[in-house]
């Protein structure tokens, strides 16, 4: 009996060289802190998070660079500022929410690129508002990395751009201080695809709301003390650097409203509304200080305020899931993470301390060193 042909072998890519990333201590966000941990890299992915020593034995041929200090998941920002040249994504930070006014702005850092909508009224929006975001949306070539910012203070251009949102299956941000939760919800904007910013105390009944829709609340300069309510009540909470203003203020960048100049928030904003060169670290720094202040004993909360800053940020852009989610570190997640000058026997208040970044890796790239 012949013997079946054997089909011609395809010729297969070799696969990229792995690289592991050790440090004293590690951070995967998802999982519990390693001492003397490793992260291997391969690629724009991580390939295995362990003990240094397992990792070193699981992959005997890699490069290893040696880092002092404390490997962690990248930070998350949930909402910047309009990028403008020479403005640094903060301390850490590998992906970012920004607010534009153009699709073709550069991106500042990996992320979602939120187209801004400011129509005053309908006849507005009818005009040439909505087909300008149409049009904008369809040229762009990363559709999967845009969103729409619903920043009019119209409830029926308001409920049309949710449509729009649900129609090409993008994502949406909006800020609790143009509508209230019931209104967004009545819209049509609240839910899962959504997340919004906020820096005003939310009833129980608001923060319930929003609970049900699964929306992510981002918080830029709420006490500690609302914060601490969020979290004990279970919102998903991610942590911003700034806000658009309100409609009618100054704008910054490009974006048709900027962050507001609101004077200095007790969640370390400076004043002009985002967290200038300390990014979300210093956003979660400042809220632990206050709590701190105010004699506030809200369990784990440390470890909470680095999760609202990494993964809590991952999950407001709706990248927390999936082969290279990101906000953690594990095998499958994107090759994001920043190393930190930290030590010490509690890693989280340790970070939060805000100390020096001495680098970061965007998709397995060391990007440039922070400016001292």
């Amino acid at each position: 009996m012949p013997s079946a042909l054997r089909a011609p072998a395809l010729s297969r890519r070799a696969p990229a060289p792995v690289m592991i990333h050790s440090a004293p201590l590690v951070l995967p966000v998802c999982a519990e802190p390693l001492r003397d941990g490793a992260v291997a890299v391969r690629g724009d992915r991580v390939a295995a998070v362990g003990a240094r020593a397992a990792v070193l034995a699981r992959f005997p041929a890699a490069l290893e660079v040696r880092w002092t200090g404390m490997i962690v998941a990248g930070l998350v920002d949930a909402c910047a500022a309009a990028p403008t040249a020479g403005r640094a994504a903060g301390p850490g930070v590998t992906a970012r929410a920004s607010v534009v006014g153009d699709l073709a702005d550069p991106p500042a850092a990996p992320g979602i690129a939120y187209i801004e909508v400011t129509s005053a009224s309908e006849e507005e929006w009818e005009a040439y508002g909505r087909d300008a975001v149409i049009t904008a949306i369809r040229e762009v070539d990363r559709p999967c990395a845009v969103g729409i910012a619903a920043h009019t203070t119209d409830p029926q251009v308001l409920e049309d751009v949710a449509v729009l949102a649900r129609t090409f299956g993008l994502r949406l941000l909006a800020g609790l201080d143009r509508h209230p939760p019931a209104a967004l919800d009545e819209a049509g904007v609240l839910g899962p695809l959504c997340h919004v910013t906020c820096a005003r105390p939310l009833d129980p009944g608001e923060r319930k709301l929003l609970r049900l829709r699964k929306t992510v609340v981002a918080v830029y300069a709420s006490s500690a003390a609302d914060v601490a309510t969020l979290l004990d009540e279970g919102n998903p909470v991610a942590l911003a650097t700034a806000r658009p203003a309100p409609k009618g203020t100054a704008a910054d960048g490009p974006a048709a409203d900027g962050p507001a100049a609101n004077g200095t928030a007790p969640g370390g904003t400076a004043p002009d509304g985002s967290a200038g060169a300390g990014g979300v670290l210093a956003v979660a720094a400042g809220i632990r200080r206050e709590a701190r202040a105010l004699g506030l004993r809200t369990r784990g909360l440390d470890a909470r305020l680095v999760t609202a800053a990494t993964l809590g940020g991952a999950r407001a852009l709706g990248m927390d899931r999936g082969r290279g989610r990101i906000g953690s570190l594990a095998a499958g997640t994107r090759a994001d993470f920043a190393v930190f000058d930290a030590r010490g026997r509690y890693p989280y208040a340790a970070l939060l301390a805000e100390p020096p970044c001495l680098g970061t890796v965007v998709g397995g790239v060391q990007v440039a060193p922070p400016s001292p």
